[in-house]
């Protein structure tokens, strides 16, 4: 039986990185409780309330952390460092950029009218679409061309302070850069 002051409180992880583990289940468990309704609507509910909707997310997303039993704070904290702990696993990588896109598609669908949620999410689509022609596209390339393109697409999108309608590049674009790295690699040779 469990003494007057309750069983002895479970140490909470508060050093070291988050693991990759750790992270990719922090990110499915978002997802998926993003996905159902009591959770979209309290997260309407708090924009309803002149609360700010992001205020929400970085709730769950506490809570979320303390079912792992990690310290909420430390888990938050971590998760701003992702970018450069993890920057060489790709498939991570990817990951955690759609578990920030799906925060913000559930902060966009707490507090846009529906109308306009519904727009940003077919005009996010097409940019999906294209992004992926691109990519395709890019994949035609020798693995340098392909480091030189993403590179170029890197430095458009840090000169538009990362909007994402910077983040395609045009076929024009793209031709141009791999001309431009063929010339460099046959006059330095």
């Amino acid at each position: 039986m469990a003494s007057a002051s309750g069983p002895p409180a479970m140490a909470l992880q508060s050093s070291e990185m988050l693991s990759r583990d750790q992270l990719l289940h922090l990110f499915a468990r978002f997802d998926s409780l993003t996905s159902q309704p009591d959770i979209k609507r309290r997260i309407a509910d708090a924009v309803k309330d002149k609360q700010e909707a992001v205020a929400v997310t970085t709730a769950i997303q506490e809570e979320i952390l303390l079912e792992m039993g990690i310290d909420p704070r430390f888990g938050i904290t971590c998760l701003g460092k992702v970018n450069a702990m993890y920057e060489n696993d790709m498939d991570l990588m990817i990951q955690f950029y759609r578990f920030v896109a799906k925060e913000e598609i559930a902060i966009d669908e707490a507090e846009l009218e529906c109308s306009e949620f519904e727009e940003k999410m077919l005009t996010q689509q097409s940019m999906q679409e294209q992004q992926l022609d691109m990519l395709k596209q890019m994949r035609k390339y020798h693995p340098d061309a392909q480091s030189a393109l993403l590179e170029a697409l890197h430095e458009q999108l840090d000169k538009a302070n990362f909007d994402s309608s910077a983040a395609i590049l045009t076929s024009d674009q793209i031709e141009e850069i791999v001309s431009r790295r063929q010339m460099a690699a046959k006059t330095s040779t």
